[in-house]
C-alpha cells in the first residue's frame, strides 16, 4: 500500500462526530424528527415476544453465564487472542490493520480506496462505521456509499441516523416508506409491504453488481481459526461481501471470541435476544480472501482500551449489540435513539458513549435512566448495566464534566451542610415554605429552570403551621409510645 493518500483524499477533522450531548442540537446535515408514537409500542412488543421465547428455554440462563465467562476470558487475554486471530487470517491472504481511533481507521480505508480505484461502495450494517462517520468521510472524497441493510437504506434516503441497534428504521411506517420511495426513487406510492420490499430489492441489486468495494461489520471474530462471522436476515451482507472485488470488514477490538467452539452459544443468544428468532437467517464465516479478491480487516480501538482500565465498567465491552436493553428501557421508549446524541442509544449507549467519547461530552447520559434494572435483567451476556450507570454518575459528579457547574456544586455543598444541622434544616424549611408561597405569584420566564417549570406546577402550601410545629404541639395527645402499640403477631 502507498505511504499516504493525496491531500485531497484526506478527511478533515470536521468530518468526524465531535461527541454526544444528551438531547443536543441536530447533528450536522442530518434531520431528526420529533416524537413518534409507534416506537414505545414496537419496543415493548419486541421485548415481550423475546422474553416469552426465552422463558421457554430452561437452559437460557446457563447460556448467559457461559457467554459472560467467555467474554471475561477474552478481554483478559485480548492481546494474545488478537495476535492469534491476525496470524491465522493473514495466512489465508487477508490484511489486518489496527486503528487507534476513527480518524486513523478512515485514513486506512481511503488508502484502500485509492489503491483499488474505488468509486462506489456498498455497506452492510456496521456500528463501527457509524463511529467513524464513514458515509460523510466517503462523500467528502467523492465516493458514493450505499447502505444495503433495508432499515439503514431507508434512514439514509431520509437523511436520518439509525434509531435502534437492530431495527434502525423502527420509527418509519409503511406509508412513510412509500412516500420516501416516491420522493427519492421516483416509484409509485404504495404502502403494501411486499411491494415496498420489491422496490428496495430492485434498486439495491443494481448497487451490489456495480460496486467496487463492500464494507461490513463483524459480529464475532474467531481467534483459533482466524475467521470473521457475520449474521443477518436479509442476505445483503452476503452480497456486499461477495459481489465487489474488495471487502473491508470493520470490527472493534472486543468482537473476539477465543474459539469456534464458543460460537454456538453466542448465535443462540443473539438471535433470541435481538429479533426473537432461534437463529438468524444467514450466518457467514469468512476465513480469508479468495482468488482474485482482497480482504482487509480494520480493527478499531477508539477508546476501548481506556474503557478496559476501569474495573467497574470494563464488562460493557461484552455487548453483542442485540438491542434487548433498548427494548426493555422505559427511557429509550420515551425519547428514542437520537436523543442519546451519538452512535449507541439506550442503556448500553448510556454507559458506552461517556467512556468512548469522554465525560466532558457525554457525562449526562448515565443520568438518562430510571435505574429500574430491566436492562440488566435482559442482557444476554449479563452486563450489570444499572450498577455501571450509578458508577458513571459518581464519576460524572466527581470528575470535571458539564454535569455539575460550580454554582451547582456550591448549592449542593450548602444543602449537605444544612441537612447535617437540625437548626439550619428547620430554618431552610421555613424559607422554602415562604418562597413557595411567593413564587406562585411571580411570572416564570424561560431560563435555567425553564425545562423543569414548563411541565410542572409549584405545590400549594396549606395554611397553618408546618408538620414539625404541629407534631411538637400535639404528639403527647396521640399517646403513641412503644408500650401502647399492639404486640407483634408471632410468625408461623
Amino acid at each position: 500500500m502507498e505511504a499516504a493518500p493525496p491531500e485531497t483524499l484526506r478527511p478533515g477533522p470536521s468530518a468526524l462526530m465531535q461527541g454526544a450531548r444528551f438531547v443536543k442540537e441536530l447533528t450536522r446535515g442530518l434531520a431528526e424528527p420529533g416524537q413518534f408514537g409507534s416506537l414505545a409500542q414496537s419496543a415493548e412488543r419486541s421485548s415481550k415476544h423475546n422474553q416469552q421465547l426465552i422463558a421457554a428455554i430452561p437452559y437460557f440462563q446457563s447460556w448467559r453465564e457461559q457467554a459472560h465467562q467467555i467474554k471475561r476470558y477474552t478481554l483478559a487475554n485480548l492481546d494474545k487472542l488478537l495476535e492469534e486471530f491476525e496470524r491465522k487470517i493473514t495466512a489465508r491472504g487477508a490484511t489486518v490493520l489496527y486503528a487507534q481511533n476513527a480518524q486513523e481507521a478512515n485514513e486506512y480505508l481511503i488508502r484502500i480506496i485509492q489503491d483499488h480505484h474505488v468509486r462506489t461502495v456498498v455497506k452492510a450494517k456496521s456500528m463501527v462505521s457509524e463511529e467513524m462517520e464513514l458515509n460523510h468521510v466517503l462523500e467528502s472524497v467523492g465516493v458514493r456509499a450505499v447502505e444495503t441493510d433495508l432499515g439503514e437504506f431507508l434512514v439514509q434516503l431520509a437523511g436520518q441516523r439509525p434509531i435502534h441497534l437492530v431495527t434502525p428504521a423502527l420509527h418509519l411506517s409503511a406509508a412513510d416508506v412509500g412516500r420516501l420511495f416516491q420522493e427519492k426513487l421516483g416509484e409509485p406510492f404504495t404502502q403494501e409491504h411486499a411491494a415496498l420490499t420489491q422496490i428496495a430489492r430492485k434498486h439495491l441489486r443494481r448497487y451490489f453488481l456495480e460496486a467496487d468495494l463492500g464494507i461490513s461489520g463483524v459480529n464475532f471474530a474467531i481467534a483459533d481459526v482466524g475467521a470473521v462471522c457475520l449474521v443477518e436476515n436479509e442476505g445483503n451482507q452476503g452480497l456486499s461481501t461477495s459481489c465487489p472485488r474488495v471487502h473491508v470488514a470493520l470490527m472493534g477490538i472486543e468482537k473476539l471470541i477465543p474459539s469456534i467452539r464458543h460460537l454456538p452459544v453466542f448465535l443462540n443468544l443473539l438471535g433470541r435476544s435481538g429479533t426473537g428468532q432461534k437463529l438468524t437467517t444467514y450466518t457467514h464465516l469468512i476465513y480469508g480472501s479468495t482468488p482474485g479478491r482482497k480482504l482487509y480487516v480494520i480493527v478499531l480501538d477508539n477508546g476501548r482500551t481506556q474503557l478496559l482500565r476501569d474495573p467497574k465498567t470494563w464488562t460493557a465491552l461484552f455487548c453483542i449489540r442485540c438491542g434487548a436493553c433498548l427494548n426493555a428501557c422505559p427511557v429509550y421508549r420515551r425519547v428514542g435513539g437520537w436523543a442519546y446524541g451519538w452512535v449507541y442509544p439506550g442503556p448500553i449507549g448510556a454507559i458506552l458513549t461517556p467512556q468512548l467519547v469522554g465525560l466532558q461530552e457525554a457525562g449526562k447520559l448515565p443520568f438518562a435512566s430510571s435505574l429500574c434494572g430491566a436492562c440488566g435483567e435482559v442482557c444476554p451476556v449479563k452486563i450489570d448495566i444499572p450498577h455501571q450507570l450509578v458508577h458513571l454518575r459518581h464519576r460524572a459528579v466527581e470528575e470535571p464534566s458539564p454535569v455539575r457547574s460550580w454554582p451547582e456544586r456550591i448549592v449542593w455543598r450548602m444543602w449537605a451542610w444544612a441537612m447535617c444541622h437540625p437548626w439550619m434544616y428547620r430554618l431552610v424549611m421555613r424559607v422554602v415554605r415562604l418562597g413557595t408561597r411567593l413564587a406562585r405569584f411571580l411570572p416564570w420566564h424561560p431560563g435555567p429552570l425553564g425545562a423543569w417549570t414548563r411541565g410542572r406546577e409549584l405545590p400549594e402550601v396549606p395554611p397553618g403551621p408546618d408538620f414539625r410545629s404541629w407534631w411538637k404541639k400535639h404528639a403527647h395527645e396521640l399517646k403513641i409510645f412503644p408500650s401502647n402499640l399492639p404486640p407483634e403477631t408471632p410468625r408461623s
